[in-house]
């Protein structure tokens, strides 16, 4: 990163460079370009002969304008995304996308930055990406939370609503988060409730994965529309399969070997953690296959169950935390879950002593039809 931040930006005015041709004057390969895309396809659930075609898209489009706004949060997804690696925060504000606003890591402060979210807002209506991080706070008119002397609110009303797309990152700004939870004192609530008439597209977690955003941002500028979601406007690339059904421990679960004590030997062998408060039987989101850390791990990749962080109101509905799901829709086990390995085993105990019998009978049977048998 041998340029600073202003003199990339003005280059990048001066020429019209493409995204490759900006990677490259930076000291990026275009073979890591390439393995840039090809993990973006993976990500997106598309075949990697599409790596290609995502290449020619980001190469060909315009640098869309993108403002990042936060309300009532822990600055957590940011956090995620100044620590993202694939690809790092500064290609994303230098390369992809032109991030005219972000209270964070702008350089500018008071009445200059919300001049430039204000010029964003006037002069490229409808063109422009808004991502919000944090809930929005609609009692009393919305005043338990105000930036520049305005509520959330106001703001996310005006620029969500002026915006080609919003993007809420995490669960506070996709559902209201913790700052939703009963009571809910606020009046927390997610960004599509807020300003329903806005575009809005959900990618919750606490944080979210920094490779959804990334792939969001991919397959808009790739097709130019958000991705197919689920009901609850969470793309299905990253959300339409359960944590249970892709979780490393799985296996497990299906033997009936579960952790009972946190530190006993079965959790050293990552054992199934269902017992131990696991919510992913009952969470839909891709960090089995995702992870986080630069895919290095997740949490019960780590030896804790999942929170189910990534489903509405999941403060209220998923706890106590280190407490088993007692009800999963699907799953037969509502007053059988101790049982589940158990009955397999027998299952499979049969299948095999069904085996052992057809094949003495076999064995006794010299035929030449019973031999290509």
């Amino acid at each position: 990163m041998g340029d600073s931040l202003e003199s990339v930006d003005n280059e990048v005015l001066e020429h019209d460079y493409t995204v490759s041709q900006l990677l490259e004057k930076k000291g990026v390969s275009r073979r890591d370009f390439m393995k840039f895309c090809s993990a973006m396809s993976a990500a997106l659930a598309l075949p990697a002969t599409f790596a290609p075609k995502i290449a020619q898209a980001l190469d060909d489009v315009k640098r869309p304008t993108l403002v990042w706004l936060e309300f009532q949060d822990c600055a957590g997804d940011t956090e995620a995304l100044l620590r993202a690696s694939n690809p790092t925060v500064a290609e994303i504000v230098l390369d992809v996308l032109s991030v005219d606003y972000h209270e964070t890591i702008m350089a500018a402060a008071g009445h200059q930055a919300e001049e430039a979210l204000a010029k964003v807002v006037k002069e490229q209506k409808g063109k422009y990406i808004v991502v919000v991080e944090g809930s929005i706070p609609m009692k009393d008119d919305g005043v338990y939370c105000c930036v520049a002397g305005k509520t959330a609110l106001a703001t996310a009303r005006e620029v969500c609503g002026g915006a080609l797309a919003t993007v809420a990152v995490g669960t506070c700004a996709s559902f209201g988060g913790l700052p939703a939870a009963n009571p809910n004192p606020t009046g927390a609530v997610g960004v599509k409730q807020a300003v329903p008439g806005a575009t809005v597209i959900n990618l919750p977690g606490c944080p979210l994965n920094a490779d959804n955003l990334t792939a969001t941002i991919v397959h808009f500028l790739v097709f130019g529309k958000l991705p197919a979601t689920d009901s609850f406007g969470r793309p299905l690339f990253a959300y339409g399969k359960r944590i249970h059904d892709n979780c490393e421990r799985r296996p497990h679960f299906d033997a009936g070997q579960y952790v009972e004590q946190w530190g006993s030997t079965a959790h050293a062998k990552g054992h199934c953690l269902y017992k131990m408060g696991c919510k992913g039987p009952e969470t839909y989101h891709n960090c089995p296959t995702q992870k986080y850390n630069d895919k290095t791990s997740w949490p019960v990749g780590a030896g804790h169950g999942c929170a189910g962080c990534s489903e509405p109101q999941f403060w209220d509905t998923m706890t106590p935390l280190y407490k088993r799901l007692p009800n999963v829709p699907g799953f037969g086990i509502e007053a059988t879950a101790d049982k589940i390995g158990i009955g397999i085993a027998v299952a499979t105990a049969a299948a095999f002593a069904a085996h052992g019998i057809i094949s003495a009978t076999r064995h006794g049977d010299e035929s030449e039809g019973a031999k290509e048998d």
